[in-house]
């Protein structure tokens, strides 16, 4: 019994995040941001016992969610479902109207998976090299190229340029 407390009150405090990291994760997909964390914290409580125990929980817990992520990708695949009715028509939320924000989830979506991964664990989540090697799964020395690259791409990134550019027009007509 207490055991779930516990897991309740982790997975109460630390689901504003592990969404905010999946969302990431998965290139600004909200629904598959939801299912990505929804798996990860299925996955944390079948191993609760072990994960609470663990030196680093987030730490656990962001490595599972990688995999996670991993996982999804490995089964992808196009399904198809035929249904008499149309589907909700999803609308987008306030935060989505950002054009900057819109930018910066394209070229992230643009980057490899593992890129990816390594750049959101480094820039969004604050987590040191050999953290992100330990969420990874690989050397450190791996983990470092992951970012290096990653970041080497976005700066060459065409659509982000371009959004820099306009942004500094902007403040410029402001003065």
């Amino acid at each position: 019994m207490q055991e779930e407390e516990d897991f309740r009150a982790f997975m109460t405090s630390r689901w504003p995040g592990l969404l905010r990291t999946a969302y990431l994760l998965t290139g600004g997909h909200h629904h598959d941001a939801e299912d990505l964390a929804q798996t990860t914290l299925a996955r944390v409580y079948a191993k609760w016992h072990h994960v609470r125990r663990s030196d680093n929980i987030d730490g656990y817990v962001r490595r599972i969610m990688v995999h996670t992520n991993t996982d999804r990708f490995r089964r992808s695949r196009i399904r198809e479902w035929v249904t008499p009715r149309i589907p909700d028509t999803p609308t987008p939320d306030g935060a989505e109207l950002t054009a900057e924000r819109d930018v910066l989830m394209s070229a992230l979506a643009r980057l490899p998976a593992r890129q990816r991964a390594a750049v959101v664990l480094c820039y969004f989540e604050d987590m040191s090299q050999t953290e992100i090697a330990a969420a990874l799964g690989c050397r450190l020395g791996t983990a470092k190229s992951q970012v290096s690259r990653g970041l080497e791409k976005l700066r060459k990134d065409g659509a982000l340029i371009d959004a820099r550019r306009a942004e500094a027009i902007v403040q410029e007509e402001a003065r």
